[in-house]
Protein backbone atom coordinates (compact mmCIF):
# COMPACT_ATOMS: atom_id res chain seq x y z
CA UNK A 1 0.00 0.00 0.00
CA UNK A 2 2.89 2.43 1.15
CA UNK A 3 4.42 1.86 -2.57
CA UNK A 4 1.10 2.61 -4.09
CA UNK A 5 0.89 5.76 -2.18
CA UNK A 6 3.98 6.93 -3.07
CA UNK A 7 3.95 6.23 -6.91
CA UNK A 8 0.76 7.83 -7.04
CA UNK A 9 1.92 11.23 -5.21
CA UNK A 10 5.10 11.04 -7.24
CA UNK A 11 3.77 10.50 -10.60
CA UNK A 12 0.32 11.87 -11.38
CA UNK A 13 -0.27 16.01 -11.40
CA UNK A 14 -1.95 17.02 -8.21
CA UNK A 15 -5.03 18.78 -10.56
CA UNK A 16 -5.74 14.90 -11.89
CA UNK A 17 -5.05 14.02 -8.36
CA UNK A 18 -8.10 16.07 -7.19
CA UNK A 19 -10.64 14.69 -9.96
CA UNK A 20 -9.81 11.63 -9.07
CA UNK A 21 -10.33 11.87 -5.48
CA UNK A 22 -13.89 11.92 -5.99
CA UNK A 23 -14.67 9.13 -7.37
CA UNK A 24 -12.25 6.92 -4.71
CA UNK A 25 -13.45 8.86 -1.27
CA UNK A 26 -16.64 6.30 -1.31
CA UNK A 27 -14.76 3.56 -1.89
CA UNK A 28 -12.13 4.57 0.89
CA UNK A 29 -14.67 5.42 3.86
CA UNK A 30 -16.62 1.82 2.88
CA UNK A 31 -13.80 -0.10 3.35
CA UNK A 32 -12.30 1.86 6.34
CA UNK A 33 -15.19 2.13 8.39
CA UNK A 34 -14.71 1.69 12.14
CA UNK A 35 -15.10 3.08 15.60
CA UNK A 36 -11.18 4.13 16.51
CA UNK A 37 -10.30 7.30 14.70
CA UNK A 38 -12.67 10.08 14.21
CA UNK A 39 -12.97 12.40 11.35
CA UNK A 40 -13.87 15.86 13.07
CA UNK A 41 -14.73 17.57 9.92
CA UNK A 42 -17.08 15.37 8.96
CA UNK A 43 -17.84 13.24 12.28
CA UNK A 44 -17.44 9.69 10.50
CA UNK A 45 -15.24 7.46 12.04
CA UNK A 46 -13.03 4.89 10.64
CA UNK A 47 -11.01 1.54 12.07
CA UNK A 48 -8.07 3.42 11.02
CA UNK A 49 -6.67 6.34 8.86
CA UNK A 50 -4.65 5.49 5.81
CA UNK A 51 -1.03 5.95 5.23
CA UNK A 52 0.18 9.36 3.64
CA UNK A 53 3.61 10.73 2.40
CA UNK A 54 5.97 10.96 -0.20
CA UNK A 55 9.46 10.21 0.90
CA UNK A 56 8.82 8.47 4.27
CA UNK A 57 4.58 7.97 4.27
CA UNK A 58 3.29 8.62 7.93
CA UNK A 59 1.09 5.96 9.00
CA UNK A 60 -2.51 6.55 9.93
CA UNK A 61 -3.02 10.07 8.76
CA UNK A 62 -5.14 10.35 5.86
CA UNK A 63 -8.98 10.28 6.27
CA UNK A 64 -10.81 8.26 4.19
CA UNK A 65 -13.84 10.77 3.62
CA UNK A 66 -12.63 14.11 3.99
CA UNK A 67 -8.64 13.01 2.55
CA UNK A 68 -8.13 15.30 5.82
CA UNK A 69 -4.50 15.18 7.09
CA UNK A 70 -3.53 16.28 10.27
CA UNK A 71 -3.36 19.53 9.68
CA UNK A 72 -6.44 20.39 8.16
CA UNK A 73 -7.97 18.21 10.94
CA UNK A 74 -6.24 20.61 13.37
CA UNK A 75 -7.12 23.88 11.66
CA UNK A 76 -11.04 22.71 11.40
CA UNK A 77 -11.08 22.04 15.19
CA UNK A 78 -9.47 25.66 15.82
CA UNK A 79 -11.61 27.36 13.72
CA UNK A 80 -14.26 26.03 14.80
CA UNK A 81 -13.51 26.20 18.91
CA UNK A 82 -11.86 29.56 18.99
CA UNK A 83 -12.77 32.09 16.19
CA UNK A 84 -15.90 33.61 14.68
CA UNK A 85 -15.42 31.85 11.44
CA UNK A 86 -18.58 29.61 11.38
CA UNK A 87 -20.56 33.03 12.52
CA UNK A 88 -19.55 35.87 11.39
CA UNK A 89 -19.63 37.65 8.84
CA UNK A 90 -16.80 37.34 6.58
CA UNK A 91 -15.22 38.07 3.54
CA UNK A 92 -12.68 34.81 3.27
CA UNK A 93 -9.33 34.60 1.01
CA UNK A 94 -8.95 30.46 0.67
CA UNK A 95 -5.29 29.75 -1.33
CA UNK A 96 -5.59 26.38 -2.54
CA UNK A 97 -8.22 25.62 -1.02
CA UNK A 98 -8.63 21.89 0.50
CA UNK A 99 -10.98 19.31 -0.74
CA UNK A 100 -11.57 18.28 2.89
CA UNK A 101 -13.00 22.54 3.37
CA UNK A 102 -14.05 23.78 0.12
CA UNK A 103 -17.87 22.60 -0.53
CA UNK A 104 -18.11 23.08 2.84
CA UNK A 105 -17.04 26.61 3.07
CA UNK A 106 -18.68 27.21 0.43
CA UNK A 107 -22.37 26.73 1.50
CA UNK A 108 -21.20 28.94 4.67
CA UNK A 109 -23.97 31.94 4.43
CA UNK A 110 -21.91 33.84 6.74
CA UNK A 111 -19.02 33.95 4.48
CA UNK A 112 -18.41 36.05 1.04
CA UNK A 113 -15.75 33.18 0.13
CA UNK A 114 -13.14 33.58 -2.43
CA UNK A 115 -10.84 30.82 -3.54
CA UNK A 116 -7.13 31.33 -5.62
CA UNK A 117 -4.55 29.44 -7.00
CA UNK A 118 -2.56 29.10 -10.08
CA UNK A 119 -3.58 25.49 -10.42
CA UNK A 120 -6.15 24.13 -8.56
CA UNK A 121 -9.13 23.30 -10.61
CA UNK A 122 -10.99 24.17 -7.35
CA UNK A 123 -10.02 28.05 -7.39
CA UNK A 124 -12.25 30.75 -8.76
CA UNK A 125 -9.33 33.18 -10.33
CA UNK A 126 -6.41 31.97 -11.22
CA UNK A 127 -3.63 34.11 -9.82
CA UNK A 128 -0.20 34.54 -8.37
CA UNK A 129 0.30 35.20 -4.95
CA UNK A 130 3.15 37.16 -5.29
CA UNK A 131 0.65 39.59 -7.72
CA UNK A 132 -2.42 39.09 -6.49
CA UNK A 133 -5.67 41.28 -8.49
CA UNK A 134 -7.04 41.91 -5.54
CA UNK A 135 -7.39 46.11 -3.92
CA UNK A 136 -5.52 46.61 -0.72
CA UNK A 137 -7.56 45.90 2.54
CA UNK A 138 -10.46 43.93 1.38
CA UNK A 139 -10.23 40.98 3.59
CA UNK A 140 -11.28 39.76 6.83
CA UNK A 141 -9.70 36.78 6.84
CA UNK A 142 -7.16 34.75 4.35
CA UNK A 143 -6.21 30.80 5.00
CA UNK A 144 -2.96 30.41 3.27
CA UNK A 145 -2.13 26.57 4.58
CA UNK A 146 0.98 24.31 3.13
CA UNK A 147 1.49 27.11 0.05
CA UNK A 148 4.18 29.41 0.76
CA UNK A 149 6.72 26.47 0.68
CA UNK A 150 6.30 26.01 -3.14
CA UNK A 151 7.00 29.46 -3.49
CA UNK A 152 10.49 30.57 -4.42
CA UNK A 153 9.83 34.78 -3.70
CA UNK A 154 7.64 33.71 -0.21
CA UNK A 155 8.75 37.36 0.74
CA UNK A 156 6.93 39.10 -1.91
CA UNK A 157 3.97 36.67 -1.30
CA UNK A 158 3.65 37.22 2.47
CA UNK A 159 3.85 41.53 1.39
CA UNK A 160 1.00 40.52 -0.95
CA UNK A 161 -0.84 38.89 2.04
CA UNK A 162 -0.25 41.85 4.32
CA UNK A 163 -1.34 44.11 1.42
CA UNK A 164 -4.86 42.74 0.65
CA UNK A 165 -5.68 41.62 4.47
CA UNK A 166 -8.00 44.13 6.07
CA UNK A 167 -6.22 46.01 8.98
CA UNK A 168 -8.01 43.77 12.20
CA UNK A 169 -8.25 41.10 9.96
CA UNK A 170 -6.46 37.61 10.78
CA UNK A 171 -4.85 35.02 9.09
CA UNK A 172 -4.26 31.46 9.30
CA UNK A 173 -0.41 30.64 7.41
CA UNK A 174 0.68 26.86 7.98
CA UNK A 175 3.81 25.55 6.70
CA UNK A 176 5.18 22.35 7.08
CA UNK A 177 8.06 23.27 9.75
CA UNK A 178 11.05 21.77 10.96
CA UNK A 179 10.93 23.53 14.90
CA UNK A 180 14.17 21.67 15.85
CA UNK A 181 15.86 23.79 12.94
CA UNK A 182 16.44 27.46 14.25
CA UNK A 183 16.81 29.11 10.42
CA UNK A 184 14.88 27.97 7.44
CA UNK A 185 16.87 26.54 4.41
CA UNK A 186 16.43 26.51 0.90
CA UNK A 187 18.61 26.09 -2.15
CA UNK A 188 17.63 26.89 -5.30
CA UNK A 189 20.54 25.13 -7.09
CA UNK A 190 18.77 22.02 -6.21
CA UNK A 191 16.51 21.21 -9.23
CA UNK A 192 15.84 17.63 -9.41
CA UNK A 193 12.85 16.43 -8.24
CA UNK A 194 14.09 13.25 -6.32
CA UNK A 195 16.84 15.44 -4.30
CA UNK A 196 14.19 18.10 -3.71
CA UNK A 197 11.95 15.43 -1.79
CA UNK A 198 14.89 14.03 0.24
CA UNK A 199 15.89 17.22 1.31
CA UNK A 200 12.84 19.28 1.44
CA UNK A 201 10.18 16.59 2.35
CA UNK A 202 8.34 17.07 -0.91
CA UNK A 203 9.12 17.37 -4.81
CA UNK A 204 7.92 20.50 -5.46
CA UNK A 205 9.00 22.17 -1.86
CA UNK A 206 11.50 24.53 -2.19
CA UNK A 207 12.66 25.35 1.58
CA UNK A 208 12.32 23.67 4.78
CA UNK A 209 10.81 26.57 7.34
CA UNK A 210 12.67 26.55 10.74
CA UNK A 211 11.65 29.00 13.63
CA UNK A 212 12.35 31.80 11.84
CA UNK A 213 9.43 31.64 10.29
CA UNK A 214 7.28 33.69 12.82
CA UNK A 215 9.55 36.63 13.03
CA UNK A 216 10.07 36.75 9.44
CA UNK A 217 5.57 36.91 9.20
CA UNK A 218 6.43 39.69 11.73
CA UNK A 219 8.62 41.29 9.90
CA UNK A 220 6.05 41.87 7.53
CA UNK A 221 3.93 44.11 9.39
CA UNK A 222 2.05 41.00 11.29
CA UNK A 223 1.24 40.50 14.58
CA UNK A 224 1.99 36.45 15.18
CA UNK A 225 0.53 34.54 17.97
CA UNK A 226 2.46 30.77 17.93
CA UNK A 227 -0.72 28.48 18.93
CA UNK A 228 0.04 24.75 20.15
CA UNK A 229 -3.90 23.43 19.98
CA UNK A 230 -2.96 20.09 20.56
CA UNK A 231 -1.12 21.41 24.05
CA UNK A 232 -4.94 22.39 25.03
CA UNK A 233 -6.69 19.74 23.41
CA UNK A 234 -7.98 16.75 25.97
CA UNK A 235 -4.86 13.50 24.68
CA UNK A 236 -7.63 11.59 23.91
CA UNK A 237 -8.91 13.79 21.05
CA UNK A 238 -5.33 14.57 19.87
CA UNK A 239 -5.42 10.71 19.35
CA UNK A 240 -8.94 9.79 17.91
CA UNK A 241 -8.81 12.65 15.30
CA UNK A 242 -5.24 11.59 14.41
CA UNK A 243 -3.71 14.99 14.65
CA UNK A 244 0.05 15.77 14.89
CA UNK A 245 1.29 16.51 18.47
CA UNK A 246 3.42 19.65 18.87
CA UNK A 247 2.25 21.16 15.50
CA UNK A 248 2.46 25.21 15.79
CA UNK A 249 -1.15 26.88 14.01
CA UNK A 250 0.74 30.39 12.86
CA UNK A 251 -2.01 33.00 13.84
CA UNK A 252 -1.62 36.19 12.21
CA UNK A 253 -3.44 39.92 12.52
CA UNK A 254 -2.75 42.98 11.08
Amino acid sequence: MKKVFKHILNTIPRPILIKLSYYARPILAWSYRGSKFTDPIDERSFKSFLPYGYEKPRENVLSPSTLSLERHRLLWLYLKNETDFFSDSLKVLHFAPEQAFYKRFRKLKNLDYTTTDLNSPLADIKADICNLPFEDNRFDVILCNHVLEHIPDDTAAMKELYRVLKPGGWGIFQIPQDLKRERTFEDNSITNKRERAKIFGQYDHVRIYGRDYFDKLRSMGFAVKEVDYTAILPAGEVEKYRLARGEIIPLVRK
